[in-house]
């Protein structure tokens, strides 16, 4: 066990938090890695409440999901195997569907927080909590589930952070938002169907989306790229949170910089 002064409490992180910049009313996106934190009097659900209480019931707390059980390959596995899975393969609730493991254990802890809601696309999920939760949430389109009405474009509409607690800046799905906007040659799509419930039912229906498994051009990059430029402009707040390095972002201006970085590099625009 960990020695009494390496434990952490919920007003530690509370206060570290606040120093960082997260306050009260914001809306807020949160990317997380609970070991990186360290030890915690009470584990995940401190480290829930203690967002919860520095946002304060005015803002809005809100996280990637996804889907465990998301069959994005199917077209590419054998016919009997699509078949198998076409027949036997669980719809996405909202309600009960899990969360991706890669995305952390803080992500299913908070999928299943009481007043969290979740928006109804398969793949793109995203869960929120507070005060523009159901906005957030509500229509996220099927087509497109990064892009334009998407969570993403809502969180950068509402002027919005995103943190990384801890977690590699590599992971920041934000900047899939600036992928979607950024004027690009080229753009790989996967088009793939997922099974969702409709009225009680098992429905299959058909999702597009630019293709997010590497980059969504033939070109190499890495989002932590990115934002380690977006950082060199003296733009976003660094500082500790528990053991954890971790990092504040302005969600528009981050997008609108990770669109126009892309734009240079890779773009129309020289």
């Amino acid at each position: 066990m960990a020695e009494i002064a390496a434990w952490l409490t919920q007003r530690q992180i509370v206060a570290d938090l606040q120093r960082l910049g997260v306050a009260a009313g914001q809306v807020l996106m949160v990317h997380s890695s609970v070991r990186a934190i360290g030890p915690i009097i009470g584990g995940p659900n401190t480290i829930i409440q203690a967002l919860l209480d520095a946002l304060t019931p005015t803002g809005t707390l809100m996280m990637y999901v996804g889907w465990e059980e998301a069959p994005t390959d199917i077209g590419d596995w054998p016919a009997a195997v699509q078949a198998l899975f076409h027949d036997a393969c669980p719809p996405y609730d909202p309600r009960t569907s899990r969360a991706v493991r890669a995305h952390g254990i803080l992500v299913e802890c908070f999928r299943t927080w009481p007043g969290v809601m979740r928006s109804e696309h398969p793949d793109c999920s995203m869960a929120a909590w507070g005060a523009q939760a159901a906005w957030l949430t509500a229509d996220h389109p099927l087509l497109y589930g990064y892009g334009p009405g998407s969570p993403l474009q809502k969180l950068c509409a509402a002027r919005g952070y995103v943190l990384m607690l801890g977690a590699p800046l590599d992971t920041i799905t934000l900047l899939h938002y600036a992928e979607h906007m950024a004027q690009l040659p080229n753009k790989r799509i996967k088009r793939y169907t997922c099974p969702v419930l409709r009225g009680g039912q098992k429905v299959w229906v058909e999702l597009e989306e630019y293709d997010t498994s590497d980059t969504v051009i033939d070109a190499a990059y890495q989002f932590d790229t990115i934002a380690e430029a977006y950082l060199a402009t003296g733009k976003g707040r660094k500082s500790l949170v528990g053991r954890a390095q971790s990092y504040l972002f302005e969600a528009a201006d981050l997008a609108q910089f990770g669109a126009q970085w892309l734009e240079r590099r890779f773009g129309f625009v020289k």
